[in-house]
């Protein structure tokens, strides 16, 4: 009885022992210029919430390290608590995938200095978001041209602006939905199905989803995106 109660003891131990010597197929690393003390924390969203994957103290070496692991390449979130203040430039949104990632930025602008190398699917979302961008600076433009509009009681300057941010969205919820068919291959794809154009009409959801390869389609946010086109055509019903 005692020895196997030994041997069942040893084999925990060696179990125990292999799964923390375990290699992680995630390492991310990376140096915030101008950080001496704070804490970052790498997150992800899980049920509408973020969830911290690791915790790192900063105290006076301003670079960092995380190992963790991934089963495919997902948006995940390097947040900063700068301690003594807040601010709104403190999260910063990159794709993770399996391999080794590397974020370099600064404390005074955080996201805006941020360059991010080793993920092939982030340098994809960089592609759409180059685009997107200029028609996001547009609709901006424009709403400050609706609010002097309706400072000044320009009602049929307001009915055109109007007019003109349709378009706008319409360009962007096509141009989104063109990038998600020829990036089929990428993980982005189903992504910005999901955080982009979610409520677009049903048929083009369904001809990103017909385009991705069985890979993306089985990704995490290919399963989601099954998921989220069962669920509207339930309710469309």
């Amino acid at each position: 009885m005692q020895k196997t109660i030994i041997a069942l003891v040893s084999l925990f131990l060696f179990c125990s022992c292999e799964e923390k010597n375990k290699k992680k197929d995630l390492l991310i690393s990376g140096t915030i210029k101008g950080l001496k003390k704070g804490t970052l924390y790498i997150q992800k969203l899980q049920d509408t919430k973020l969830v911290a994957l690791d915790t790192i103290k900063i105290n006076g070496d301003s670079h960092f390290t995380s190992d963790l692991n991934i089963d495919s390449p997902e948006m995940y979130y390097l947040f900063l608590d700068r301690g003594v203040s807040n601010s709104l430039d403190n999260n910063l949104p990159f794709f993770a995938e399996k391999g080794k990632i590397n974020i370099e930025t600064s404390l005074d602008f955080f996201t805006a200095d941020s360059k991010i190398t080793g993920s092939k699917t982030q340098d994809v979302y960089e592609e759409y978001k180059a685009i997107v961008n200029k028609l996001v600076d547009q609709d901006l433009a424009l709403l400050e041209k609706k609010l002097n509009a309706y400072k000044n009681g320009k009602t049929a300057e307001i009915v055109s602006i109007d007019k003109q941010q349709e378009n706008l969205l319409k360009r962007k919820y096509l141009f989104t939905t063109n990038f998600a068919v020829n990036h089929k291959d990428s993980e982005v794809a189903p992504y910005l199905a999901l955080a982009e154009i979610y409520d677009i009409n049903l048929k083009y959801l369904d001809t990103i989803q017909k385009s991705l390869t069985p890979k993306v389609a089985n990704s995490f946010y290919g399963r989601k995106l099954d998921k989220l086109i069962k669920e509207r055509r339930k309710s469309e019903k």
